[in-house]
């Protein structure tokens, strides 16, 4: 089983431990509900070191993730810009999402999901051997996100006043190298719960410390319960439920991040979500229980359509929502004219409210009817 640099810090703050993907990774610290609360309101830390990175680099790096990305990293002009795409494959289905984070033409870094570490550096090992490109992967870095309303704030009390201006100026989904306290380290305003703040990437070697400073500040250390909840709040995907190898960007939510200009630019799968662009077969929508329960994963869905014609669906992510309280889920549907949708609760069909896929951004209600 594998640990992350961070392991011994987890066990010191009282974290029940969990196999996540073969690693084994903090599932909260006594309470998630805390942790979720937390987050919204102040600055949670996150544990993903688990992740991989990649530095993608040479004369062909441009072309070379234009080709293997459906989104255009050609869009990406600032040094450090990032960028959110998915990886396809021949079929058009989603082999994993990612982020690109723009160096130069000829220097780009990617951060995937630790689930599909194995089967990703295959498929760019495989595509890479087309392109003058060398692939790095940087197993000597941790990361640890921070998270929250004052999650910046405390994060800058780890580097210079003029440093600390820098990185709170920070547009989001920008990265850049940082002198902190205890070393060189790249922070980039990025996450994965609906909130502000940043992921930082620093060596393996001083990432405890990193950790004991942060809570020394005041951050609390949160779990991978806690990020599922924030995330679902947030509409945010999670690889494995709202998509996979089966099923393509346009029925996951993902149709923004899919760069279909210009038209001579051909990417992995392009030819095979071609037609779904004007004619969808399904798509991925938010639900709302307004009645007392929770909305689970995989609960099945009866869909009425607008001509009365019912059709089958299914709940890819559900859980409890901490800041509505009420049980929220993102949901795959036909693409007909909704009318009503049911869900499956214990044999009996009980009417949930269709709505966008977001429900909480900073910390706010956002729910929108469809």
């Amino acid at each position: 089983m594998n640990r992350t640099p961070l392991y011994d810090q987890h066990l010191a703050c009282g974290a029940r431990m969990v196999d996540f993907h073969g690693w084994m990774m903090p599932l909260h610290y006594g309470s998630q509900l805390d942790e979720h609360h937390k987050v919204r309101q102040g600055a949670g830390m996150f544990d993903t070191s688990h992740m991989t990175v990649i530095d993608v680099v040479g004369e062909q790096a441009k072309p070379f993730l234009q080709w293997v990305l459906a989104n255009d990293v050609d869009r990406l002009k600032e040094h450090g810009k990032a960028l959110y795409s998915a990886m396809l494959n021949d079929d058009g289905g989603v082999i994993d999402d990612l982020i690109v984070y723009f160096f130069t033409d000829t220097s780009y870094r990617l951060i995937v999901n630790s689930a599909t570490r194995e089967k990703d550096l295959a498929w760019l090992g495989l595509q890479a051997q087309k392109f003058s490109v060398t692939l790095t992967e940087h197993d000597e870095l941790a990361m640890i996100a921070v998270q929250g309303p004052k999650a910046l704030a405390a994060v800058t009390h780890l580097l210079n006043e003029e440093a600390g201006w820098r990185l709170t100026a920070m547009k989001p989904f920008l990265g850049a190298d940082f002198e902190t306290t205890l070393g060189p380290a790249f922070i980039a305003t990025t996450g994965y719960t609906g909130e502000a703040g940043c992921e930082i990437l620093i060596d393996n070697e001083r990432a405890p410390t990193l950790w004991q400073e942060l809570l020394a500040l005041g951050v609390a250390p949160c779990g991978l319960g806690a990020r599922d909840t924030l995330r679902l709040e947030a509409g945010m995907n999670l690889y494995g439920q709202e998509m996979d190898e089966e099923v393509s960007p346009l029925a996951a939510n993902m149709g923004w991040t899919i760069a279909w200009q210009p038209e001579d630019r051909d990417f992995i799968g392009r030819s095979e979500i071609e037609p779904e662009r004007h004619a969808p077969k399904s798509r991925l929508i938010g639900l709302l229980l307004e009645e007392k329960g929770v909305l689970r994963t995989g609960q099945a869905l009866k869909v009425t359509a607008a001509d009365g014609s019912e059709h089958a669906g299914i709940i890819t992510s559900g859980s409890f929502s901490p800041t509505l309280g009420k049980g929220i889920a993102l949901a795959r549907i036909p693409a007909v004219e909704l009318a009503a949708v049911a869900v499956d609760m214990r044999k009996n069909w009980i009417t949930v409210k269709p709505v966008k896929p977001c429900f909480v951004r900073h910390g706010q209600p956002v729910v929108t009817p469809l």
